[in-house]
């Protein structure tokens, strides 16, 4: 017995072949007995009491002839048959629905001299013929009719709670499926952290244990990945600092300043690179102060008052003031102007802050090149551009965006890019009155 429900308790397949065996040893069970108590109250119909044969004479007198129908009616309540009485000139019977047509009853066998058993649609019933007049005795089968609709909805009742139950044992077992199905979503979505909690041993139980497991081997290899990129990063900048320092001992030229450019642009990447993984931590640490937005978004973008193409603000007329790690704001205005210019093609730029209930939007218009719609759900991953053979003084190095969408998340808002190719792209930043706060991780 202990092996049989370890079995069961280890397989989802037993288990839900036990569950589909039941009902169906339900479902036959159900159906032979409501169809043996219907064919049995059928069949009582067709059988008619030695009583009515052995005492048809002294019903009839009871009744009397010429018939006194109170008799006839009380008869029949008493006996529980119906009772029918004809004549040319009359017609009655205490069954006012007139279940059966006596009068198309054929002969079957004779009881006594005025007496005889006539059958009409399988069923027997009693003639008597006397003083002019033909009294029908048949069972009332209302009652028994009615019972066999009850024994019918009984049973479709019980099977019906039958394949209800079987739906919850079911729905209950398949548990696990939407759990390790959200799961994997929130895995999708970078949070490697989620595990799906299961105490099943069967296999369901194997599966969630499987995919904790890949979740801990992917949180495990990007953090070597994040540690390393860290590490080469901080290891290339002593290097770099040589290279400045050499390069300031040449002599003026051409390719000198061409140096000096690639070692800059290097120098960009690398500090993208560390500012990008750190902003990737689960809980970014920020230097947040209060600010009045809309001020520091326009003191912001007074270094671009040089563009040719015009720089339009837009800021409200009321001020707010937000709790924002200055920085990284200023880093992430700053790509998103950058951005607009590189791909506006010399055409205006508009910066537009705006308060909308308690959170503040700020918006990056341009009326460039656009963005085809193809690579507006990955333009803001690391190192993707839409045109691969963009060259480095015309597309970058695809970190800007990416580090704009880390900035926002760590101050709880988020980034939201729309674009049309040949019109231009327009970058939306939501922004929370203050970044999260940091919460205790549950063990």
């Amino acid at each position: 017995m202990t092996t049989l429900v370890q079995v069961v308790r280890r397989s989802l397949f037993v288990r839900l072949l036990l569950i589909f065996g039941i009902t169906v040893i339900l479902f036959f069970s159900i159906f032979s007995i409501s169809l043996r108590t219907v064919n049995q109250n059928n069949n009582t119909i067709d059988a008619i009491p030695d009583f009515f044969t052995r005492n048809i004479e002294s019903i009839i007198e009871d009744i009397g002839t010429p018939p006194n129908l109170n008799n006839a009616m009380r008869l029949a309540d008493e006996l529980e048959w119906s009772i029918a009485i004809n004549n040319p000139i009359m017609r009655w019977s205490s069954d006012n629905e007139y279940r059966l047509p006596v009068e198309q009853s054929v002969f079957n066998r004779t009881l006594t001299s005025d007496a005889e058993v006539r059958s009409i649609d399988n069923e027997d019933i009693i003639m008597v013929q006397r003083g002019g007049y033909d009294f029908y005795l048949y069972q009332r089968s209302l009652n028994e009719n009615n019972s066999n609709y009850v024994v019918l909805y009984i049973g479709v009742a019980l099977a019906s709670i039958v394949l209800f139950l079987n739906y919850f044992m079911v729905n209950r077992l398949l548990d696990p499926v939407r759990l390790l199905r959200k799961g994997a979503e929130r895995i999708r979505l970078g949070d490697l952290s989620f595990r799906v909690k299961s105490n099943r041993q069967d296999e369901l139980g194997e599966l969630t244990e499987s995919i904790n497991h890949m979740a801990d081997s992917l949180q495990s290899m990007l953090e070597a990945k994040r540690q390393l990129l860290l590490a080469i990063s901080h290891e290339l900048r002593t290097p770099i600092t040589k290279a400045k320092l050499r390069l300031e001992f040449m002599p003026e030229s051409d390719e000198k300043d061409q140096l000096k450019e690639d070692i800059q642009e290097i120098e960009l990447l690398i500090t993208d690179l560390i500012e990008a993984e750190r902003l990737n931590e689960e809980h970014a640490v920020l230097t947040a102060e209060p600010t009045p937005l809309a001020a520091f978004v326009e003191g912001v973008c007074e270094q671009f008052e040089s563009y040719p193409g015009g720089l339009e603000l837009e800021l409200p007329d009321e001020d707010r003031e937000f709790i924002i790690d200055n920085l990284r704001v200023r880093l992430l205005i700053t790509n998103l102007v950058n951005n607009a210019i590189r791909h506006g093609e010399g055409n205006p730029i508009i910066v537009r802050v705006s308060f909308n209930g308690e959170f503040a939007r700020l918006e990056v218009e341009d009326h460039g090149e656009g963005i085809a719609e193809e690579h507006l759900t990955q333009i803001s991953e690391p190192f993707y551009r839409a045109d691969s053979a963009r060259q480095r003084n015309t597309g970058g190095f695809g970190l800007g965006l990416y580090l704009c969408r880390l900035i926002a998340q760590a101050h709880g808002g988020e980034l939201i890019i729309e674009s049309q190719l040949g019109e231009g792209t327009q970058i939306k930043v939501k922004l929370p009155p203050h970044p999260p706060r940091e919460e205790p991780v549950e063990k």
